[in-house]
């Protein structure tokens, strides 16, 4: 990527770049719409744009809202003009009606290309320039008497074409495989829900008797010597991978006396803590660890391998979080017998990794989309900042 910084595209001449007011290439258009003169037409909230993304997925209808509104047409950028650091900008692909914290920007074609303008504005340097130039402490807007008046590097239109035609290629392949990612996660999905749901017919073990429970702790505070050496702590905190090698803390060779550890191949789950609010994160262990009190590990028996259980819990996880309730104290706590009388469909081990092959495969697949998205987003960045620097 920093050679793509470094070296211009062969399309960009610098020394064609005529740096312009906004206002010189591109116009607001500010035609009110009441939603109810509109009640059938797609209606855009800022909510309906995704930070980063070109494309508008999501729309509801003018019959929806209330107040006045502004009218897009197919082809017009809408920009959110509030909270502008949250880079919500989209192109229109049809016509319809938008929200008034939205500013809709039409691009004059003799000066700049309606497929190159989304790109500049994207930039760093327009965006950095937009939140420094919004008014307001608590939902800072931009006004276009300021906008408009905000110079950038125009490039000729012949070279606009050619820079516009690579970023638009690069962003159809991002869109692809996003499309990739979101099938490969959502069949692979499919496929655990189908199999853990309708597994009965392997037979089903009380979760109780999947394998040994063990429960954490924590070694004195008060005791300097049982910290900060290199023997990971885990604590919920920690838990925001599938696997567990290493902590935020970590305990001395005395501090492990007085904890709780298990070894590589146990599951990890929270049991205690406001994170069970929204979620239920499940870990396998990678190496020896402890862990905390709001924690609890299961290491499994023989009938079980660590990855098919994980995948359970995955799937299990929406009934789990039906099991969470406040203690005394307001804390979200998970009702470890309820838990315990869950079901496990229990297959021979072979077929066991037969399924989590299947599972990973998918997630496998996934994971590569994503890499490849991020990849030609840092290519688009670099390519696109270089230009309007």
């Amino acid at each position: 990527m920093t050679t793509i910084g470094k070296n211009l595209p062969s399309c960009l001449k610098r020394g064609e770049l005529k740096r312009l007011p906004f206002g010189a290439f591109a116009d607001s258009i500010n035609e009110r719409v009441e939603p109810a003169d509109a009640a059938e037409e797609i209606y855009v909230g800022l909510d309906d744009l995704d930070s980063g993304s070109l494309h508008i997925r999501r729309w509801g209808k003018g019959s929806d809202v209330i107040g006045t509104k502004l009218r897009f047409r197919k082809g017009d950028i809408i920009f959110g003009r509030r909270r502008a650091y949250q880079r919500k900008l989209a192109v229109a692909e049809m016509d319809g009606i938008c929200s008034a914290h939205a500013m809709v920007v039409r691009a004059k074609p003799d000066m700049v290309l309606p497929e190159f303008l989304p790109f500049l504005m994207m930039s760093d340097r327009f965006m950095n320039r937009a939140v420094e130039i919004s008014v307001g402490s608590l939902s800072p807007t931009i006004n276009w008497t300021a906008l408009k008046l905000e110079e950038f590097d125009l490039p000729p239109l012949g070279q606009q074409r050619r820079i516009a035609d690579i970023l638009w290629e690069v962003d159809a392949t991002i869109e692809s495989y996003s499309d990739l990612a979101a099938t490969a996660e959502e069949a692979g999905s499919w496929f655990r829900h189908e199999h853990f749901t309708n597994g009965s017919r392997y037979g089903l073990t009380p979760l109780r008797q999947a394998g040994r429970w063990v429960s954490g702790g924590t070694p004195s505070r008060s005791r300097a010597e049982f910290w900060n050496g290199s023997f990971p702590w885990v604590s919920p905190k920690d838990m925001k991978q599938p696997a567990i090698s290493d902590s935020e803390e970590h305990l001395s060779a005395a501090g492990r006396k007085e904890s709780t550890e298990v070894g590589s191949g146990a599951l990890l789950i929270v049991i205690r803590g406001m994170i069970l609010a929204h979620s239920f994160p499940v870990a396998i262990t990678q190496r020896d660890v402890a862990f905390n009190q709001d924690m609890k590990a299961l290491v499994p028996t023989e009938a079980f391998s660590a990855k098919y259980l994980f995948h359970w819990f995955k799937c299990a996880t929406p009934k789990v979080l039906g099991r969470i309730s406040d203690s005394s104290h307001g804390t979200k706590r998970l009702a470890m017998e309820d838990l315990f009388d869950m079901k496990v469909p229990t297959p021979k081990p072979k077929d066991q990794s037969i399924v989590v092959e299947q599972i990973e495969k998918l997630e496998s697949v996934a994971a590569s989309a994503h890499r490849n998205i991020e990849a030609l987003r840092l290519f688009g960045k670099a390519f696109l900042d270089r230009l309007v620097t």
